[in-house]
């Protein structure tokens, strides 16, 4: 967890700490999770979404959220979605083109989220990205530029850089398998026997929450955010011990890396190399004493069945 500096802008910085939270991403796993946390502890929030019918919106409002139509591919639509709010929970969505990822496209869209928020006032930004590693892997360029950005446009920008999520234990794993659950294994590039660290949604939530609640506190900082650090074999065995179905772990081969595209193939090689996440959970706890654990997150409410019916196809 490193402090960084925030650039001098004019006006006042403090947002009032009932003041109206934007949150982009609000009914994907991120930004819902902090949504979810801003309304129990009372505060007003307004989510950002594409479709106000969507399920997981009309969830948000059923909540309590008022819901705003946006698009980042619109820019023209931000700044009256963003009209009034004081602080903005920012998730900068993952990009795809022809040839794989497309940061040039992410960033832009990023941009267009600072300018808005600029323009409309907001004072405090969280925004959560991808956390660095000690080489390139997961390098996430776009983001770090969209970082750098906000940070030119806004008084108060938190950063939160969160590690993989234990929620992606439920994931799909079609075809040879990449994450989640299938027949029993759970398949990825990483070494099995290898601490690899991981964290609950819930957690990423729980620092954003900090963040606004105390913007003096945490404006200008960058946090690389995990919860845990099992091995996989370990997580697979947990795993299995929790839901009484056998797990496995298997790490990917190059040639199966490979064939996912060249970006997942390099970062299995880059992680073999010696590239790890660098997350101080232990400084993490001191600041969120109810950091959650891997066996913390298989006891909480619904996992175990979730994971039960991932595991049996049902």
């Amino acid at each position: 967890m490193t402090a960084e500096p925030v650039r001098s802008i004019a006006g006042p910085a403090r947002p009032p700490a009932d003041g109206l939270v934007a949150v982009t991403g609000a009914t994907g796993k991120q930004g819902g999770a902090t949504a979810r946390r801003l309304l129990a502890a009372g505060r007003p929030v307004r989510a950002l979404v594409r479709d106000t019918s969507a399920p997981a919106a009309v969830a948000l409002a059923h909540a309590g959220a008022e819901l705003a139509l946006a698009d980042l591919d619109e820019p023209a639509g931000l700044a009256p979605a963003l009209e009034g709010a004081t602080a903005l929970f920012a998730v900068p969505p993952v990009t795809y083109g022809p040839a794989g990822d497309d940061p040039e496209r992410e960033f832009t869209r990023g941009r267009a989220l600072a300018d808005a928020a600029a323009a409309t006032g907001v004072r405090q930004v969280v925004f959560t990205g991808v956390a660095s590693t000690t080489g390139s892997a997961f390098a996430a360029p776009a983001k770090r530029r969209v970082e750098q950005y906000l940070r030119e446009r806004i008084p108060l920008v938190t950063v939160l850089r969160p590690v993989r999520f234990m929620t992606n234990y439920l994931g799909v794993a079609p075809g040879i398998g990449l994450d989640g659950l299938a027949d029993g294994v759970h398949r990825h590039i990483f070494p099995p026997d290898e601490p690899l660290q991981i964290i609950t949604l819930e957690d990423i939530a729980e620092f954003a929450a900090l963040a606004f609640e105390q913007p003096d506190r945490f404006a200008g900082r960058t946090l690389e955010l995990a919860g845990d650090d099992p091995t996989p074999a370990e997580a697979a065995a947990a795993i299995g011990a929790a839901t009484g179905i056998a797990v496995r772990y298997e790490q990917l081969t190059h040639d199966e890396a490979a064939a996912l595209g060249p970006q997942i193939a390099g970062i299995r090689q880059q992680w073999i190399s010696g590239s790890r996440w660098r997350a101080d959970i232990e400084v993490l706890r001191v600041v969120h004493p109810g950091l959650r654990t891997l066996a913390d997150w298989l006891a909480g409410p619904g996992t175990v069945a979730a994971l039960r019916a991932r595991l049996l196809g049902t």
